[in-house]
């Protein structure tokens, strides 16, 4: 969640005194009747800050006059309607500050932008005028089929379209279709979209500021002929001002995000080789930090094949180099000397503390020799692997779900010198071995130990007909470990997993 300071927290003494300054005595002077301020015709929502002396009057229900009221009541009863407004923008600003990503902000903002007009179904459409994205279309109350209808409609024709396409100068104006099917030069498409979809107004807002400048568009839709009354519009323009200043924010955060997520991509290999006897798949999730998760996968002399994955310290920018470089010379050393995973983790952590003092890394380095590699008949696959404070290997297969057991070893870089004895093991025909970083065990949330729990009950329930496939095998394991599936906990750390199925 981003640590957005809300910087609309309204002095509500403030804003009373001046509105008593600019209409307490007209309001006396005109003798103006009683009221209650008319309640909306949604959801009682929150309050935004930048509320100036030119708050409108708070519409007034029509009722029997009680003859010559005090002065006093009246006062008192506009000052209630504009409390009241504060506190429902209040409400609204400090909901939407809680959101975390583009597409929770746009749907917080269409459903408070829906109380506020007294709509019940909107759209927004992000599009950045500066062209640089991400562009997309979110609803409320309309599926995605609803909204390819709409999106059908010549933009033109449409409030949202004309303000999208009405050039970046400037803030532009709102644009209300109060009864659409009045309207003797509405486009026949857009008659015929609204007619399906069964509405008959809508009222476009621009999610611009002079700032920030035009991010897109959030449109809501009438059930019947209406169009949102002065006091509504006053109120939906101080939330939407507030609302495309936070977008911005997100909006740079994820752009952020997509370049380094882009960098890391462009570090790890472009595509896996093929060795006989074994079939690869990697998967890579990235947080919006940019970690030093990596993996490798290198073909090497006489059929063999070398696999990695590790992780270094911090992230960001410095991390990804550093990632980059490691990466690079732990191939160099497991082409000169890969049969032999030890000294390959040893001169790689040597050059780490030569060359990078302040930052430490984990490792798991496995030479493997595929069944079809080897001369002998009837002879399995066969792997030695040395890991430096990394996750250990599991093996998923008909029957057995277990981990590998490795030496207790301390990550590089942590102590003067590395050592730590390799492991080997056998797996057998059809198993799968993955690998993987750290990341995705603390991406669960959970302490370590139920995480490896959580893991392993993953990896036993990888449904038998999918195992042959080693990328349908990890993908059902992170489905499974992961809260709410590959696609949630963006937020969180990069997640790396290699799957090898030997034949």
């Amino acid at each position: 969640m981003l640590d957005i300071p809300l910087c609309l927290r309204v002095d509500v003494d403030a804003v009373i005194a001046a509105q008593i300054d600019m209409g307490v005595c007209d309001a006396i002077e005109q003798n103006a009747p009683a009221g209650r301020p008319a309640a909306m015709s949604a959801p009682h929502l929150p309050k935004v800050a930048g509320i100036d002396s030119a708050v409108p009057t708070p519409a007034h229900t029509a009722g029997p006059l009680a003859p010559d009221p005090a002065p006093g009541a009246v006062i008192q009863d506009r000052l209630a309607g504009w409390v009241s407004d504060l506190t429902t923008l209040h409400e609204l600003t400090e909901r939407l500050a809680r959101t975390g990503t583009l597409d929770e902000a746009l749907d917080e903002l269409l459903c408070a932008g829906a109380a506020l007009v007294g709509a019940r179904r909107g759209m927004a459409v992000l599009e950045p005028a500066d062209g640089r994205g991400p562009v997309g279309t979110v609803g409320l109350g309309l599926a995605r089929a609803d909204l390819g209808h709409i999106e059908t409609v010549p933009r033109s024709a449409t409030g949202y379209g004309r303000i999208l396409d009405g050039g970046t100068a400037g803030v532009p104006s709102p644009v209300a279709q109060a009864d659409l099917f009045h309207e003797e030069a509405l486009d026949p498409r857009h008659r015929e979209v609204a007619a399906r979809l069964g509405y008959a107004a809508s009222y476009a807002l621009p999610l611009a500021t002079e700032e920030a400048g035009r991010l897109g568009v959030a449109v809501w839709f009438y059930d019947e002929p209406a169009e949102p009354v002065d006091r509504q519009r006053h109120l939906v323009g101080l939330y939407g001002r507030y609302a495309t200043e936070h977008l911005a924010r997100l909006l740079e955060l994820e752009r952020a995000r997509r370049q380094m997520a882009t960098i890391a991509d462009e570090l790890l290999p472009s595509r896996l080789p093929r060795i006989p006897g074994v079939r690869l798949a990697a998967r890579h999730l990235t947080g919006p930090r940019g970690g030093g998760e990596w993996y490798d996968a290198l073909p090497l002399p006489e059929g063999a094949l070398g696999l990695a994955v590790g992780s270094v310290s911090g992230s960001g920018p410095s991390a990804l180099a550093a990632m980059g470089r490691l990466r690079a010379s732990l191939r160099a050393y497991a082409v000169m000397e890969g049969e032999d995973p030890v000294a390959v983790l040893s001169d790689l952590e040597l050059l780490l503390r030569l060359t990078e003092p302040a930052r430490s890394a984990t490792a798991l380095f496995a030479y493997c020799e595929p069944a079809t590699a080897l001369h002998a008949e009837g002879t399995g696959s066969k792997i030695v692997l040395a890991g430096a404070g990394h996750t250990p290997p599991l093996i998923v297969g008909q029957h057995r779900t277990e981990f590998v057991e490795t030496s207790l070893s301390a990550p590089l870089g942590m102590l003067a010198c590395w050592e730590a004895p390799s492991v080997e093991f056998s797996p057998a025909p059809g198993e799968t071995v993955l690998l993987y970083t750290d990341g995705l065990l603390r991406r669960t949330g959970d302490p370590m130990d139920r995480a490896f729990t959580r893991l392993h009950t993953a990896a036993a329930s990888v449904p038998k007909a999918v195992r042959h496939d080693p990328g349908a095998v990890a993908d059902h394991v992170l489905r499974t470990v992961l809260p709410g599936g590959i696609d949630a906990g963006a937020d969180g750390e990069d997640v790396v997993m290699l799957a090898a199925r030997f034949e």
